[in-house]
């Protein structure tokens, strides 16, 4: 199958393009967010192949991914001369957890019989209002990056881009609480220098860094379901963690702790960070839960079902991909 999908989210996406599809992702000439072309800080394969929005005019693609409102409104149609839905099978992957007041949570595919909403989290299925439109879930997968864990570093990690600018949505306003609760605390990601951690560390680089780490702390409020989250579970970390959103789900108590009190949360960060042999079990608990449900293989195949699915309908109903 020929896919066409605009990059991004780097970490989603290369999970993605790891099937046995090929496809095609939009590159302007600045890569500017709307033609990023193949990433430069991921691996991927070369079954990804970059198309300009005027040879996407004659490129032959069999579904497209759009993950934007305007992707699916504008860019679509005018860089491929096909309606998304109409012409060409589409699914419109949502990344996020809905903003606003719960009543008025409509998703801006809301109500389309033509498409196919696809979910990262059960959480995001249930608050988002998509009215008529069909909807599924796919939880997250990742590429294993293997079992890195010695935790020799009695301190939490943390993994939080653009923590100044996102504020209390990723809890960034809760570290220093920590810190004052005994909870030291290493700050990873984007721009996270600025509050005094580290950043522009490649990924390889930024999981052995993390390993090192006792434990996984993630204070974020308000998000889909992290991937660093998942990632650090992979890496064998135990976890500390607000019970928020889709996280409840995603770690199992045997993994850690995860609560929105938080002085039970700062009481088992400074258990696993005086206990190296318990943060190890809890490690190796959340590793075993993440390559079950977080697995390369179990993602790949169930975005093949619906693909498959997706196309098939289309079909049925006399649309045609060109």
């Amino acid at each position: 199958m020929r896919i066409l999908l605009w990059h991004v989210h780097g970490s989603w996406t290369t999970a993605f393009v790891q099937g046995h599809h090929e496809y095609v992702v939009p590159v302007l000439p600045d890569r500017s967010p709307d033609g990023r072309g193949r990433a430069r800080s991921w691996d991927w394969p070369a079954s990804v192949v970059e198309r300009t929005p005027a040879q996407l005019r004659d490129e032959d693609v069999d579904v497209v991914v759009v993950q934007q409102p305007h992707e699916l409104a504008e860019l679509c149609e005018a860089w491929t001369g096909r309606r998304p839905g109409r012409d060409l099978p589409t699914i419109y992957l949502e990344h996020n957890a809905p903003q606003g007041r719960i009543a008025d949570l409509r998703h801006p595919a809301a109500d389309r019989r033509d498409l196919t909403i696809a979910h990262v989290t059960s959480f995001n299925d249930l608050f988002w209002d998509c009215g008529t439109t069909r909807t599924r879930t796919i939880q997250h997968g990742i590429v294993d990056p293997g079992h890195r864990y010695t935790g020799v570093l009695p301190r939490a990690g943390v993994v939080i881009n653009e923590a100044r600018r996102r504020g209390r949505v990723t809890g960034t306003d809760l570290l220093p609480r920590f810190a004052r609760a005994g909870v030291p605390i290493d700050l990873f990601g984007m721009d996270a220098a600025r509050l005094g951690g580290v950043e522009d560390l490649a990924q390889s680089q930024l999981h052995d860094a993390l390993a090192r780490r006792r434990c996984y702390l993630h204070p974020v409020r308000w998000t889909s379901l992290g991937l660093s989250l998942i990632e650090a579970m992979h890496l064998g970390m135990p976890v500390v963690a607000l019970a928020t959103t889709e996280v409840p789900e995603a770690v199992p108590a045997q993994a850690g702790t995860v609560s929105t009190r938080f002085d039970a949360l700062a009481r088992a960060a400074r258990a696993l960070l005086d206990d190296p042999d318990a943060a190890r079990a809890a490690g190796d608990a959340a590793r075993a839960f993440a390559l079950e449900r977080f697995g390369l293989h179990r993602f790949l195949t169930d975005w093949d079902d619906l693909l498959e699915e997706v196309v098939a309908d289309a079909h049925r109903a006399g649309l045609r991909a060109r």
